[in-house]
């Protein structure tokens, strides 16, 4: 099913509608294609679990420009996800129906499935969770350092992909602890210290590239520096920001599928069923990104409410995965129940079909649509006037400004950005002794636009704009004799 989703997203060019897909490959690409290519192109940010996923098919030219070097992995991630959250449910509910309910309701959400052909991190996290899940689950009924093995693994692949992974690392351990016969405590930090080795790992890599252990979060480009500072809708505020998230969820899961899922854990609590556990730690990550919210500068904009916007909306993604979960507590064995519960879970996406009405897509869709105007057009000229080994110069070898090099076939060894260090130091300082790159490439405001506007002795002169609605211009210079 994936494949075919795959086929299609692709047959239509929407694999890469989200920005944050197209740069995903190109850090991925820039490890080993660039000025500078190796370990220091894994940057500080982003966590590296994508990109390393993508390293075996982006060296591809084919692959890296249509998007389907991050499809592959991302969707084997999906499969198994779905695989390990079916065994999952399998145990909780000791039902084969209940657990084809739960992985149903997942599988057959658009929205999860268009993040399954994408390059975002949001499935290959799942993946991860539901591995701990799955491992946590087989250790508790047979205490085996094997099952507690994997889930240390499932850690840290979910640690080194999202930082949601880092908040769920005390609740993993308290579930280890939990589930052992003795010594709890010994378990609970032998789990702890095991499972931090990878944050603690992240936190040195940022030291040692940046000076700064902590420039994921208050860096540059973190979270807080993009907003800057400015307040948001649930910032500070518990109940707006947990209004916030919950309408982001019902928009990825579906108004039936929420409220089915909701009507699963009150009975696995009210049968204090073991699935209410299992269905609980699925509500961490839910429940992390209402504290990011309102905590951490990271926001969250939904259409039905102020600014009336998108912006991370695809966060919504955990709480449709707990959904589903949840939806396996309502059926007793009944494949009639199950069949029902399915359809009416997916029934919103059954009465309005199509990509319109599935957030995820349509939020891709809203916010790149300035992006994918000005990136057709500058890889057109860039085809019609550069010749290999030219050179460019831009802010960037992996933003915005450079998924205009993939469609335009041009190697991101040919570029020289931020990232290439003191080659790109040298050059930027001293444009007019240092000034190989016959072209520069600026998005209107970024600090490569500033400096050639600015400087008086720089050899570049403006050779094309490239202006489009609701987005900043695209400046083309070229270095003049």
């Amino acid at each position: 099913m994936v494949s075919a989703f795959a086929w299609w997203a692709n047959l239509r060019g929407y694999l890469l509608y989200y920005g944050d897909a197209q740069s995903h490959l190109n850090l991925s690409r820039s490890i080993i294609d660039s000025r500078t290519p190796g370990y220091d192109q894994i940057g500080t940010v982003w966590l590296p679990v994508l990109h390393l996923l993508c390293l075996p098919l982006v060296r591809y030219s084919g692959l890296w420009s249509s998007g389907l070097a991050g499809t592959v992995p991302v969707a084997a991630c999906f499969v198994v996800a779905g695989t390990l959250l079916f065994l999952s449910a399998r145990l909780v509910y000791s039902s084969s129906v209940a657990a084809c309910v739960a992985c149903a309701c997942f599988a057959l959400n658009p929205n999860i499935l268009y993040l399954s052909v994408t390059p975002m991190t949001e499935m290959v996290f799942v993946a991860g969770l539901a591995t701990f899940l799955y491992a946590a689950l087989r250790f508790r009924r047979s205490p085996h350092w094997g099952w507690m093995s994997l889930a240390v693994v499932a850690s840290w692949w979910m640690c080194l992909t999202r930082y949601d992974g880092w908040f769920l690392v005390p609740f993993e351990a308290l579930a280890f602890a939990l589930c052992a016969r003795r010594s709890r405590t010994v378990m609970f930090l032998a789990f702890a210290a095991l499972a931090s080795l990878a944050p603690i790992y992240w936190m040195a890599h940022s030291w040692w590239e940046t000076g700064n252990p902590l420039d994921f979060y208050n860096g540059p480009y973190s979270a807080q520096a993009i907003q800057h500072g400015q307040p948001y809708p649930g910032f500070g505020d518990w109940p707006k920001a947990l209004l916030y998230y919950r309408t982001a969820g019902q928009l990825c899961a579906g108004l039936p599928l929420l409220l089915i899922g909701f009507a699963g854990l009150c009975v696995a609590l009210a049968r204090k069923q073991r699935s209410a556990a299992a269905i609980g730690f699925l509500l961490l990550t839910p429940a992390f990104y209402v504290w990011s919210i309102h905590s951490s500068g990271n926001p969250i904009h939904v259409p039905p409410l102020y600014p009336f916007t998108y912006y991370n909306t695809r966060y919504g993604i955990a709480l449709a995965v707990a959904a589903a979960f949840a939806a396996g507590s309502l059926v007793q064995g009944s494949r009639r129940v199950a069949f029902v519960l399915s359809l009416i879970a997916i029934a919103p996406w059954l009465l309005h079909p199509g990509p319109e009405h599935w957030i995820t897509w349509k939020e891709s869709q809203v916010n790149s649509a300035g992006r994918r105007a000005w990136t057709r057009a500058g890889a057109q000229f860039f085809q019609a006037h550069y010749q290999g080994g030219e050179g460019i110069l831009a802010y960037s070898g992996t933003g915005d400004v450079a998924a205009i090099f993939s469609p335009a076939q041009i190697p991101l060894r040919e570029v020289l950005h931020i990232g290439n260090g003191p080659a790109w130091l040298a050059t930027t300082r001293r444009p007019d002794v240092v000034h190989r790159e016959l072209w520069a490439l600026a998005q209107e405001g970024d600090p490569l636009d500033w400096l050639l506007s600015t400087a008086s002795q720089s050899p570049y002169k403006l050779t094309e704009l490239i202006q489009v609605r609701d987005a900043p211009a695209l400046k083309i210079w070229r270095r003049e004799p």
